[in-house]
């Protein structure tokens, strides 16, 4: 199998579009001091997409806002948090995540 000349550049375009935007901020970051107030503005940033995430993933369904009443997926989540909340361990919440969602959808 020959790879075209072409694929390569896309290919390594499509590194560099990936790559760069992750560790060009680190980078310079790390060489930086940055202020107090902004390092405890940005300690919130990750809670805040995880956030936004969740509650799209949860609270619609096909792009519409799905009945509390009839969603899987806010069931599953009851779960889910007391076990993230209560051992703050990643497999273990994942792991009851997938086994509610399971045992929810053959219950249905």
């Amino acid at each position: 199998m020959e790879v075209s000349r072409e694929f390569l550049w896309i290919l390594l375009g499509a590194s560099l579009v990936t790559w760069l935007p992750r560790v060009l901020p680190l980078a310079v970051l790390s060489r930086v001091s940055l202020p107090g107030w902004l390092l405890r503005y940005l300690h919130y940033v990750p809670v805040a997409v995880m956030t936004a995430l969740l509650a799209q993933e949860v609270l619609t369904t096909d792009g519409e806002w799905a009945a509390p009443a009839e969603s899987l997926k806010l069931a599953a989540l009851v779960p889910t948090l007391a076990v993230a909340i209560l051992t703050r361990h990643l497999l273990a919440t994942v792991l009851t995540g997938m086994a509610s969602m399971a045992i929810l959808a053959w219950l249905r």
